[in-house]
């Protein structure tokens, strides 16, 4: 018997006895409301209580809302793919995936993102188009983010099925980085951005 097959037979008798894994129960509520207005007061509210700063424009207005925006951002890093005509209004600086002193010594990143939740006020990243990699909005002190209506959920459920891959690295916003000290203090921009300034896209003005 080789070295392989002795390994493989303890592990077999180590698990001969092994209770089989129930099957998980998925009785849980897995949608919510679909109506857009409820939708967008649901995640405004939420992100506003978890100290994020929301401003709401359309698709044409938002180079010039990003221009208000970013006004105070001398450096900008910002994913390779971002696209060109967000930055339309900007004059500072702009660093298209920055290693990490480089994004270390950035005043703000732009990114946009995957989904949102509203009933949890939660942004989620999947390395996807105009997101980057992790690093570009865990290293900087401020990130704005461009989300559109059409990618606000209600709940977690609904989030998860439109991820590209599940399985791949994630990064869940809710609100700027913070925590609690010993003495139940809180401390922003412990393991990520102080700042949180998101950017919600509404329909079109009709």
């Amino acid at each position: 018997m080789s070295a392989r097959e002795e390994v493989l037979a303890r592990l077999r008798t180590a698990l001969r006895d092994a209770p089989v894994e129930p099957e998980p129960v998925r009785d849980y509520r897995r949608e919510g409301t679909t109506d857009p207005e409820e939708l967008r007061a649901l995640l405004v509210d939420r992100l506003r209580d978890y100290k994020a700063t929301v401003h709401e424009t359309t698709p044409d207005g938002l180079p010039t809302t990003l221009s208000a925006v970013l006004a105070d951002a001398t450096v900008l890093a910002v994913p390779a793919d971002l696209p060109v005509e967000w930055l339309a209004g900007h004059t500072g600086e702009v660093r298209a995936d920055p290693d990490v002193p480089g994004l270390d010594t950035s005043d703000a990143v732009l990114t946009g993102a995957a989904v949102a939740i509203a009933e949890t006020g939660t942004i989620v990243l999947d390395a996807g188009p105009a997101q980057g990699r992790r690093a570009l909005t865990l290293v900087p002190d401020r990130h704005v983010c461009v989300l559109f209506a059409e990618q606000v959920v209600a709940t977690v459920p609904e989030a998860i099925a439109r991820l590209r891959s599940p399985a791949s690295p994630l990064t869940w916003i809710s609100g700027p980085s913070a925590t609690s000290d010993i003495e139940l203090r809180r401390v922003e921009g412990v393991h990520g951005p102080r700042r949180l300034d998101v950017v919600l896209v509404g329909a079109a003005d009709g």
